[in-house]
């Protein structure tokens, strides 16, 4: 595992749930309003943090913590990702894994193997925009392949969408909202410039919260759950 970060304490990143973030390095994606640029590669130099030291920092922490959030970069771009998650989860740790959707069979896999218990997927634009906004060209089945396989996987999970408001209009988050229709959660993210992976962007900005409220109302009835952050 690269693993780029460790953040030792959270009580937001999954709910209800006192947990732990491993931030892994490296992305296959490079959507320029991305907060954890320093995360996207491995640059010459770069501090990594061994995956021995993180796993003895959770051993200490077994009954502090009750979960580990794995996110990055891009997980599922980690060729030894599962096996990592299944010494956390021998721990006894409840694990949340962040991914972008490109890699269907290995979340598919992390399902078949009961390794995650809650999943979050980003959905970044509609389909045939959606190598504009992460500036790499990208197989859309996959991620309608990974969107259908985590509504139907029986784990526990979210998709979300980060607004930048000159990136995506209402009518292209309605088409976001329908590729998950009937998803158990759906969050719209406010974008908040303050690191980003395209400087340009930190002159961008998102919508007012009317306006966020006014399309929440819109998709309330089309998920079972509709949350602004």
């Amino acid at each position: 595992m690269y693993i780029g970060g460790l953040q030792k304490f959270s009580v937001i990143d999954y709910t209800d749930h006192i947990c732990a973030i491993i931030f892994t390095v490296g992305c296959n994606f490079s959507c320029p309003y991305c907060h954890n640029p320093e995360l996207r590669g491995l640059n010459k130099g770069a501090e990594l943090i061994e995956e021995s030291e993180v796993l003895e920092f959770l051993k200490e922490r077994v009954g502090k913590l009750e979960a580990v959030v794995i996110t990055g970069g891009e997980p599922t771009l980690q060729p030894d990702l599962l096996d990592f998650i299944a010494k956390v989860k021998e721990m006894g740790y409840l694990v949340k894994l962040d991914s972008n959707g490109s890699n269907p069979h290995i979340l598919q896999e992390a399902i078949d193997r009961n390794l995650v218990d809650y999943i979050a997927m980003d959905v970044k634009a509609p389909l045939d925009k959606y190598a504009e906004h992460v500036r790499r060209d990208i197989d859309t089945e996959k991620l309608k392949e990974s969107i259908d396989l985590i509504m139907k996987s029986g784990v526990d999970y979210e998709f979300r969408t980060t607004v930048v408001r000159s990136l995506l209009s209402e009518s292209d988050i309605m088409e976001i909202v329908d590729l998950v229709k009937g998803a158990k959660r759906f969050y719209l993210q406010k974008f908040i410039p303050n690191k980003t992976n395209d400087p340009s962007f930190m002159k961008e900005g998102s919508y007012s919260e009317e306006e966020f409220k006014a399309m929440q109302e819109k998709i309330k009835p089309l998920v079972e759950f509709c949350g602004i952050r």
